[in-house]
């Protein structure tokens, strides 16, 4: 799996259960059977859905933390917290938690959207939101994250 592409606009049904967009299958179809992990996101108040084998890489790196110091012992408990381990049913639908819909504020209406090799999952009002509060700084930000001159030559 390279990255993902695609922001789509869905529904959440009373039970949580989001229908995946036909076009995220497609690109997750070589990793769908190994299922994803479902977690509370760090910066944002959304969900980020996980291929396994792509937490499997992240949580090889959190497994080098030191549990003896206190703060990664700390960290290690917050970034877990609520992590689900999930699987599409048999009609492609991904339940989430009532926990994780709490923490999101995730109503009917969401955005489904690709972060390079995971999926941000958000209540479509806060999207909007993040979106046109960050509009205005992107500029900014994009040239202190990808503006140095690098010698691979990204442009």
């Amino acid at each position: 799996m390279n990255t993902l592409i695609g922001t789509y606009e869905c529904k959440v049904d009373a039970k949580g259960r989001l229908m995946l967009p036909v076009s995220f299958k497609k690109q997750l179809a070589s990793v769908m059977a190994n299922g994803f992990v479902l977690k509370r996101a760090v910066f944002q108040p959304c969900l980020e859905l996980y291929p396994m084998n792509q937490w499997e890489l992240l949580m090889q790196n959190i497994n080098k933390l030191n549990r003896f110091k206190k703060k990664n012992n700390d960290f290690i408990r917050r970034f877990t917290a609520g992590v689900k381990s999930v699987d599409l049913d048999s009609s492609g639908r991904l339940l989430i938690s009532k926990d994780l819909v709490g923490f999101a504020g995730i109503s009917k209406e969401i955005v489904v959207t690709s972060a390079v090799n995971i999926i941000e999952i958000w209540d479509k009002d806060k999207y909007e939101k993040a979106i046109n509060d960050a509009a205005g700084d992107f500029a900014d930000l994009a040239e202190d994250v990808m503006g140095q001159d690098d010698v691979d030559g990204v442009s």
